[in-house]
């Protein structure tokens, strides 16, 4: 039982890796086990909607049972991450936040999870929870996608989601099925790169291990 547990796991996570779909000769393979093991799993997972078989291309996929199980991390996210965000967002002076990838119809969006505005400063930028942009658009985005290529260092843009807006972001890497990032948005040039940038750094890797304790 303990096996078939640890085996059904893998097979989400490799699906969660892979988001085309792969066939059950595919899974096989890449779990070391048969073919008709992997069908059993399948078969279980798809009675309680976690993942789908297509009947035109036979390949498996996650299923929106998974989405249910993804709306119940989002509030340990923010938790963990707030107390980080708040001390970022008062030594920078600038919004704080945390943004997580989501994979919507046909695309890919950066969706925050935390935010926290600094407790002074004369202006800052309307960052709510919830906001979404496009995964390639933005510092949050941008920099969940350098850290699906390995790169745990920062990014940072101007003006991509709003007129004089600048924001720098690193990955959360180490997280195990989270791809998210930890960013600071201002107006202006009040954000300097070379010093804001090792702060986010570390934010990222502060909560990325605490994360992982939890």
């Amino acid at each position: 039982m303990t096996a078939t547990l640890e085996r059904s796991l893998r097979l989400l996570t490799v699906l969660a890796d892979d988001r085309q779909g792969l066939s059950v000769s595919d899974l096989a393979a890449r779990l070391s086990v048969s073919r008709p093991a992997v069908y059993r799993m399948v078969a279980t997972l798809q009675a309680h909607g976690m993942v789908s078989r297509s009947p035109s291309d036979g390949l498996v996929r996650l299923g929106l049972g998974v989405l249910a199980l993804a709306r119940g991390v989002t509030p340990v996210l923010h938790d963990v991450a707030v107390p980080h965000l708040r001390r970022l967002a008062d030594e920078m002076g600038a919004t704080a936040h945390l943004t997580v990838a989501e994979l919507g119809p046909g695309s890919e969006s950066a969706v925050a999870v935390a935010v926290v505005e600094p407790a002074h400063s004369d202006m800052h930028v309307a960052y709510r929870v919830g906001s979404r942009h496009p995964l390639d658009r933005g510092a949050a985005g941008r920099a969940i996608l350098s850290g699906r290529l390995g790169d745990a260092g920062f990014v940072v843009t101007e003006g991509e989601l709003q007129p004089g807006a600048v924001g720098i972001a690193a990955p959360v890497v180490g997280v195990a099925g989270l791809e998210a990032s930890v960013g600071v948005v201002t107006i202006g040039p009040s954000l300097h790169p070379a010093l804001a940038g090792p702060r986010v750094v570390a934010t990222a890797a502060a909560i990325a291990a605490a994360l992982a304790l939890g």
